[in-house]
């Protein structure tokens, strides 16, 4: 589960890096329980919530031309590439359209797609990517590529791991979008104030990964979802 270290990428080849390193490779057993949780909980999942993939998709064709899934290059494990999956809940070109990142009340949303933001329903089909293995269930939110190229020396660490559907940072900032959506430079805002913080939260994940505290994180995420504000 974990390589050699001469076989991580150059830039994760480094001495703030290592001690990350040395503590996941203490950790293959746990990392061979985290895969094979992902592995069996995300088919079960895909399964049981197959019959809410089927309305949602015929709900997102009809509000707004254009496919079902949104299909957008993300950094995963080892600052690979990959295209995550999510139910499209903005017009078709959206990015052309403004940032990369959404914020409150953006006009990009439409109608299914703001209901489905609200409840995290576009995060349902990431279940196909912890199956394929390019996610798992708890760990980092990945980032478009211009964003890691962002991270600091530390932050890099947290790409030891594969990209996470769920994560500590995520539930407290659960709502992102009201924070930067009230700047005057929405990318600006993100990268120097909102990432960093999350960033921090992943950072310490990363110094006490186990899979007893994935679980604590997966039902922390669970409460929070159905917990009324």
């Amino acid at each position: 589960m974990v390589p050699d270290w001469n076989k991580l990428p150059e830039n994760m080849q480094t001495k703030t890096i290592a001690p990350y390193y040395e503590y996941l490779n203490s950790k293959k057993v746990s990392l061979i329980l985290k895969r094979i949780f992902d592995f069996i909980f995300a088919l079960l999942l895909l399964i049981i919530l197959s019959p809410i993939f089927l309305i949602l998709s015929i709900a997102i064709k009809i509000d707004s031309p254009g496919p079902v899934f949104f299909r957008q290059i993300r950094v995963t494990q080892y600052g690979k590439n990959f295209r995550i999956f999510k139910f499209r809940t903005m017009v078709v070109d959206a990015e052309k359209k403004g940032t990369q990142i959404t914020a409150e009340q953006d006009s990009r949303i439409t109608k299914v797609g703001s209901f489905i933001r609200k409840i995290r329903l576009d995060e349902i089909p990431q279940l196909i990517n912890v199956l394929l293995g390019t996610m798992t269930f708890v760990g980092t939110r990945p980032e478009v590529p211009k964003y890691v190229e962002q991270y600091t020396e530390e932050m890099l660490a947290t790409l030891l791991l594969p990209a996470g559907v769920t994560s500590e940072a995520s539930v407290h900032f659960k709502d992102e979008a009201k924070i930067i959506g009230n700047s005057d430079n929405i990318e600006k805002t993100y990268i120097e104030e909102v990432l960093p913080r999350k960033m921090e939260y992943n950072i310490q994940y990363l110094k006490k990964f186990n899979i007893w505290n994935d679980l604590r994180i997966i039902f922390f995420t669970v409460f929070n979802l159905l917990k009324k504000d």
